[in-house]
């Protein structure tokens, strides 16, 4: 493996082996070819503590989403291991796996909501595909998690009809209508307007705390995502290249981090792509 340009720091040895760990990450790599030369992850090792809001951070390609595919085990690591709840993943059989992704939630990028169902039936579908409850239960907590994000009123709405930021929160209340440990969010900022983000940045605080989850979030946008995290880490290269609370990593003095955190166009992270001198192309 090449040497890394990146230097290990204190922080990362600090929270190897905290007690109240929900999710361990250790030694991942992945691969979606083995005969990749350089693997999208190399060495990982994470630690989502129960409680946090953590943050993912990192540019486009630097295996962000892929990450809470491995978590979810949509995908399998190439080597190394993922523990969730004391449940090592990569381990258990397909039935096993699947009552293991009950207890999670996950807010896609695109809301993913099912265009044929109702506002009311989205948020219900979890519920009736993982359980067996009475219809006046499951309605009870399907209007609890309306509620919740503040759709309530939209129940027998379509998909169609919702705009971008309640689709969004309908997919939220979908994630967590199972009242799940673990809920991960893939760019659930992205395309809202300024008040959509505001209240979807209140709702991720607020459903964390109420539910006593771990919230995994991964984000481009940095600023909102720093304001709301407990704890953050940055990817680069397959690997971990800096990682604390908010405030340590705006006060990070990596050029790569200050670069990132900054959107700077000059810095380690080129800004044009390799080519020859332009007037050597020129006529």
């Amino acid at each position: 493996m090449a040497k890394s340009k990146y230097k290990r720091s204190k922080r990362m040895q600090k929270r190897d082996s905290p007690a109240d760990v929900l999710v361990r990450v250790r030694n991942l790599e992945f691969s979606y070819h083995r005969e990749q030369s350089a693997p999208l992850f190399q060495g990982v090792n994470l630690n989502f503590r129960k409680g946090e809001v953590v943050a993912i951070l990192g540019a486009s390609g630097s295996g962000k989403t892929t990450l809470l595919r491995l978590l979810s085990g949509q995908l399998a690591a190439t080597d190394g291991s993922i523990e969730i709840d004391g449940i090592e993943i990569a381990d258990i059989e397909r039935k096993d796996l699947y009552s293991l992704r009950r207890r999670m939630g996950m807010l896609f990028q695109s809301g993913a909501l099912l265009t044929d169902m109702s506002v009311f039936e989205n948020v219900a579908f979890p519920i009736r595909e993982h359980t067996e409850l009475p219809e006046t239960m499951l309605q009870d907590i399907v209007l609890m998690k309306l509620e919740a994000v503040g759709l309530r009123g939209a129940r027998d709405l379509m998909p169609s009809e919702l705009s971008g930021g309640m689709a969004r929160r309908v997919a939220l209340a979908r994630a967590i209508a199972l009242d799940p440990m673990l809920v991960l969010y893939d760019e659930p900022f992205t395309g809202q307007d300024p008040i959509s983000m505001a209240i979807l940045m209140k709702l991720v605080r607020r459903i964390n705390r109420v539910l006593q989850a771990t919230s995994i979030i991964v984000s481009h946008d940095v600023d909102e995502t720093l304001s709301i995290a407990d704890y953050v880490y940055l990817l680069a290269d397959g690997m971990v290249v800096a990682q604390g609370s908010p405030q340590q990593i705006r006060e990070e003095s990596s050029p790569w981090v200050r670069q990132f955190i900054r959107g700077e166009a000059d810095g380690p992270a080129p800004f044009h792509y390799p080519a020859q001198p332009i007037l050597e192309e020129l006529l």
